[in-house]
């Protein structure tokens, strides 16, 4: 009797906030849905111009690859999914082939080389390292340099490590590198660097002792990128459940346009996050409808912003314009 009734008081509780949770949720989408109409998301109509000032965020699913273009200099943060990734027992299909033929149509020096002026790996998961193996072997791809932070296994979860092959994925890396001859630089500036018409300053670039032992996201680098009154942070998998959030967003100060940390999953885009960093734009990495509900109830009521998937969109371009506003656009290139 007693589990019965146990039983019955447990099913009237969850069974009404469950209820009241898929109500609040449908009212957070509402809401956000009547946030975005409020900033154009339009096809890109020009072609890309030596002048341009641009974040390229491609459509690689729930993966993170962003292309930075300033003054026809190019730079590639993360890679994508690739085709290889050892968490898959079965054969999978990644990203490589549309990341290394987006490279080549829009990074194209005034001499018509292929050419990034550097690439950066924020961290080691394969969900931003992945096309990396394609990108760096590609023969038409120039490189100038890499910047990737030293192999860190004691941040690193054991099943990291064993599992998912993350000292495998950077000895090839690393070898890559060396094939081509392309300078590996492990510790990046902490102080503001040029980079055309942009500014980038790097966050995490030493990753604190304190965070040892909270996986592989707690390495990650964080970029920040200004140009004139306009800024974006570039979060890679920040997020408050490895710590990221709370060392660095006071630090990061307020920003106009946010890559959101950890592809909109759990743990990520903290309130006390927002807050100090007040986006009125956020991007995703990600498809709309995977943004957990406690993120987008954050981007909705902490940060009142519009969030854009880049799969709903096949990838979203941030424009920095000389009039001071961010632009954002449809992909111009990337196949559907």
């Amino acid at each position: 009797m007693k589990k019965q009734r146990a039983k019955k008081i447990a099913t009237w509780i969850i069974v009404p906030l469950m209820a009241a949770i898929f109500v609040f949720d449908i009212f957070t989408v509402a809401l956000g849905n009547r946030y975005a109409r409020r900033v154009a998301v339009t096809p890109e109509a020009s072609t890309p111009k030596a002048s341009d000032d641009r974040i390229h965020f491609l459509n690689t699913a729930n993966s993170d690859c962003i292309l930075l273009e300033s003054n026809g200099r190019f730079a590639l943060i993360d890679a994508g999914e690739g085709d290889h990734n050892p968490r898959r027992k079965t054969a999978y299909q990644g990203y490589e082939q549309r990341v290394t033929d987006y490279i080549k149509q829009t990074c194209v020096a005034p001499d018509g080389k292929i050419r990034l002026e550097f690439v950066l790996g924020t961290h080691l998961h394969y969900d931003h390292i992945g096309c990396f193996h394609a990108i760096l072997t590609d023969p038409q791809i120039e490189i100038g340099r890499a910047y990737f932070k030293p192999f860190n296994a004691e941040v690193m979860h054991e099943y990291e490590i064993e599992d998912w092959k993350l000292r495998e994925l950077y000895d090839q890396i690393l070898a890559d590198l060396a094939a081509k001859s392309i300078p590996l630089e492990q510790t990046l500036p902490d102080a503001p660097v040029a980079f055309g018409d942009f500014t980038l300053q790097y966050f995490n670039t030493v990753t604190p002792d304190e965070l040892n032992g909270q996986g592989e996201n707690a390495s990650s680098v964080g970029t920040l990128v200004k140009k004139g009154a306009r800024s974006a942070f570039l979060a890679a998998d920040f997020t408050h459940s490895c710590g990221l959030d709370q060392l660095y967003g006071p630090q990061i100060g307020q920003v106009d346009l946010l890559k959101a940390g950890h592809h909109g999953y759990f743990g990520s885009s903290s309130i006390a996050f927002l807050k100090a960093l007040q986006p009125k734009l956020i991007i995703v990495p990600n498809h709309q409808g995977k943004v957990y509900p406690n993120v987008k109830w954050n981007y909705t009521f902490a940060a009142k912003a519009p969030y854009f998937g880049t799969y709903d969109y096949n990838g979203i371009i941030a424009s920095f314009t000389d009039a001071g506003e961010i632009v954002l656009t449809h992909d111009l290139h990337a196949a559907s």
